[in-house]
């Protein structure tokens, strides 16, 4: 079964930098639009940034300026650049796709298992 692998996080200082990556663990058909989302503990999971296939990148307003969403549709992946961290910036966070697995198939809704992201000093 195809899922989504996420790889990037860590610990790091305020003001440093981490990249996250995620891609399918399987072949895949068609990919619509990539999202980021994080959970931190005590709040709900929110959509950090998204980026439809051959469309404009849109972010949440905490992260603007901050943080780059960008995609490779010839390797299936998207990454998401963050600059600037801040310990609010602390969180789970989970790649999501639109997907379909094969041609004619349907477009279902996938997401990864999560990669913990901790900016502190």
């Amino acid at each position: 079964q195809v899922q989504l692998v996420e790889s990037g996080g860590g610990l790091v200082q305020p003001g440093g930098s981490l990249r996250l990556s995620c891609a399918p663990s399987g072949s895949v058909s068609a990919i619509n639009t990539m999202r980021w989302y994080r959970q931190a503990p005590g709040k709900q999971r929110e959509l950090v940034a998204s980026i439809p296939n051959g469309g404009t990148a849109t972010y949440t307003d905490s992260v603007k300026g901050r943080f780059t969403i960008s995609r490779d549709n010839a390797k299936n992946t998207v990454t998401l650049q963050m600059n600037s961290l801040k310990p609010e910036d602390t969180a789970v966070y989970y790649c999501n796709a639109d997907m379909r697995l094969v041609s004619r198939g349907l477009v279902r809704s996938y997401w990864g298992q999560g990669t913990q992201v901790t900016v502190s000093s």
